[in-house]
């Protein structure tokens, strides 16, 4: 140990005499930054990877006076920060560097968020007036409250598909949400119709297929035959909403507006039918299904019960421009999914995730804090975390069984309807087609003329300019 602390001091000796000879004020101590990385990795003895040589070129003015000794991580921030770049601490002695992804953070820095936040708001009306501030700003980060009222939307509904055998029915809706804007999706109802029923809105994630996969027909299709009547629906850009908007745009600012307004919409929409019973509504889906899970229960409070999977995180926040493309995080200075999970307090809540993502440090770090919350309203049991440690990125059968039991006990839906005599959960159901599922025709023939297909227009429509800068 001794060898190494006199082989390290004379290391930065010779550092320092080098650096000298090379810099002063006339020229700002301009440096590689690289080579005051590689001084910080002397001085604290640890590895610092630049496995994209993202350093390389890169000079810094005033570079080695950024440096603060017994301040490691400070010093990484300072060295690094004026190139958008961040590190990932790898191990005690290892970091790498990486680019700045604003959405993607590190478990360190959501604990450090949770721990902040949990000092906000020790009491039920700190919360409440923490959560109003949240949910006020969302709906204005959003454009919700900007967005143009139509008197008589239009609806397109295609011809009803009955699955007798299975107990639903399956029809497609085009559903005007702004003017000559439309969401797409597909309804399903129990079958026989009868009574008062559970709506359960199923906002689509970035899988293969969209809504057309098969994992998505299964699940709300089972949740029809439990009971409930369900709608999935296109991303922005995705599907039959490519028709109007090119895939290209669903990676805007205003995907993301339109995702949750889709959704605002088409519950208003199924509220407004004979059968539907207005105080038994859920909403569930996965990975960016999941986020807008979270955004609508949120600010919507008609939606009593939510099961968001595979996205509830204190330091991810959507990597796609559809869940993080406006500002909605950087409410109340700064939030984060878990906080937003909590706004769900407290109405009962399955977070699902999984450990072989950004969910799988939910059960120590978001669940807790989660829990922390509805304990205001002394609700402790409403929350709960379904959570898969052998399991990666998905919307398997696992995760969809633990939603349904969820969805059943608070919505009062039909678990037993979906078991078979041993009492297992099955999953046996119609899967369709994408030309079966499309409502505007399988070639998009029946697109209405006055759809719009300008994003410059939509954009317009919110009193907003759209400007791409790469």
């Amino acid at each position: 140990m001794l060898k190494y602390k006199k082989f390290n001091v004379l290391m930065i000796l010779l550092m320092a005499l080098t650096s000298m000879n090379a810099q002063n004020a006339d020229n700002k101590y301009r440096a590689p930054v690289k080579q005051s990385i590689e001084k910080v990795e002397t001085i604290y003895g640890v590895t610092i990877l630049d496995k994209d040589n993202l350093l390389d070129g890169k000079y810094l003015n005033y570079a080695d006076w950024r440096i603060r000794h017994g301040q490691l991580e400070v010093s990484l921030t300072a060295l690094l920060s004026p190139f958008d770049l961040i590190y990932r601490k790898v191990s005690d002695t290892v970091y790498e560097i990486i680019k700045f992804d604003y959405p993607r953070r590190t478990p360190d820095v959501g604990a450090e968020r949770l721990s902040y936040l949990r000092e906000l708001y020790t009491d039920k009306l700190a919360w409440e007036k923490r959560k109003s501030v949240l949910k006020n700003c969302m709906i204005e980060a959003l454009w919700i409250n900007k967005a143009p009222k139509l008197k008589e939307p239009k609806v397109i509904l295609s011809d009803k598909r009955i699955y007798k055998k299975y107990g639903y029915s399956v029809e497609n809706i085009a559903l005007e949400v702004l003017p000559g804007v439309y969401a797409t999706g597909s309804i399903y109802k129990p079958y026989p119709l009868k009574g008062k029923r559970a709506v359960i809105l199923n906002p689509n994630g970035h899988f293969n297929d969209g809504r057309y996969r098969k994992s998505q027909q299964i699940r709300c299709a089972k949740l029809a035959k439990m009971g409930a009547i369900t709608v999935s629906y296109d991303l922005f850009g995705w599907g039959e909403s490519a028709l109007q908007f090119p895939s290209e745009y669903h990676r805007t600012s205003i995907a993301q507006t339109l995702q949750v307004l889709n959704g605002i919409k088409l519950l208003d929409y199924l509220l407004e039918l004979p059968y539907v019973d207005a105080t038994r509504v859920g909403v569930t889906g996965g990975s960016g299904g999941g986020s807008h899970s979270l955004f609508l229960t949120a600010i919507d409070d008609r939606i009593q019960v939510s099961v968001p999977a595979v996205m509830v995180s204190s330091y991810f926040s959507g990597g796609c421009p559809c869940e993080s493309g406006q500002p909605i995080h950087l409410c109340g200075n700064g939030t984060n999914n878990a906080e937003i999970a909590a706004m769900a307090a407290p109405r009962p809540q399955l977070i699902i995730s999984d450990g072989g993502d950004w969910t799988q440090h939910v059960p120590e770090l978001a669940s807790p804090f989660v829990q922390h919350v509805y304990g205001f309203y002394e609700q402790f049991d409403k929350v709960e975390n379904s959570h898969f440690k052998d399991e990666g990125h998905d919307y398997k059968v696992s995760k969809r069984k633990a939603m349904y039991r969820f969805m059943a006990k608070y919505l009062k839906l039909d678990l037993e309807a979906i078991k078979d005599r041993e009492g297992e959960i099955q999953e046996d159901i119609q899967i369709e087609t994408k030309e079966q599922m499309k409502v505007f025709g399988s070639k998009g023939q029946g697109l209405p003329k006055d759809a719009m297909t300008s994003i410059d227009k939509l954009y317009a429509l919110f009193g907003q300019t759209y400007k791409n800068i790469d």
